[in-house]
């Protein structure tokens, strides 16, 4: 197991040479495997991809997000034209809005609706998160559930098994209404990752309560 103090060097020697990431005023903590990320970022789109590489790094069991986004002056821009563009991407984003809606207070965007597939909810944050002059996302659209809850967990498990980075993983699933709980151990971020995707590709998904641990040592 890595010490605190080589996780802490192999977060910011990640952070640095991680080209979507400008590291110079990130501040880097680590205690017990906890990675705290402080200090502030030029733009929202950084602030995700800082944690997404903290998490990349061997010995990370959790991440605490302090980042702030401080904009360029020259970057920042009036939520009339925020939200103008926001409606725009995500025109072509799910070929057209149809039950979503964009609202902008001071660059943070508020995503509500209702759409049919999780990917669609996840496609619309991830198309204007990385907009010019966002601060901040809130989603809070809906899924509406398609299936049957019980026909849910057996497409869920047919994915895993379809999928070569799960096999032999000790992710267990289980199933509340349309919520799918994950637990359990995984081998890695990325093992974590594919289980939370096989999740929400199933339709009728509303939602994925993710409770797997990383252990690289079973």
């Amino acid at each position: 197991m890595e010490s605190d103090a080589i996780v802490r060097q192999l977060v910011a020697e990640e952070l640095d040479s991680d080209p979507s990431v400008t590291a110079a005023n990130i501040g880097v903590a680590v205690h017990n495997g906890v990675v705290t990320l402080s200090g502030h970022v030029p733009s929202y789109s950084e602030q995700f991809s800082a944690v997404r590489a903290a998490q990349r790094v061997r010995g990370v069991k959790a991440i605490a997000q302090e980042l702030s986004v401080r904009l360029p002056q020259g970057k920042k821009r009036h939520d009339d034209e925020i939200a103008e563009r926001a409606v725009s991407i995500l025109n072509w984003t799910l070929n057209g809005v149809g039950d979503v809606h964009v609202t902008v207070d001071e660059g943070w965007i508020t995503l509500s609706g209702k759409v049919d597939w999780a990917y669609e909810k996840h496609s619309a944050e991830q198309a204007v998160r990385r907009l010019g002059g966002v601060t901040g996302v809130f989603n809070t659209i809906e899924v509406r559930p398609l299936v049957d809850a019980a026909n849910v967990r057996d497409g869920i498990v047919r994915a895993f098994e379809r999928n070569a980075h799960a096999a032999g993983s000790k992710i267990k699933v289980s199933v509340e209404g349309t919520t799918v709980v994950l637990s359990g151990q995984a081998r890695s971020w990325a093992e974590r990752r594919v289980a939370e995707q096989a999740a929400w590709s199933v339709a009728g998904v509303t939602a994925v309560r993710d409770t797997i641990s990383v252990d690289e040592n079973f």
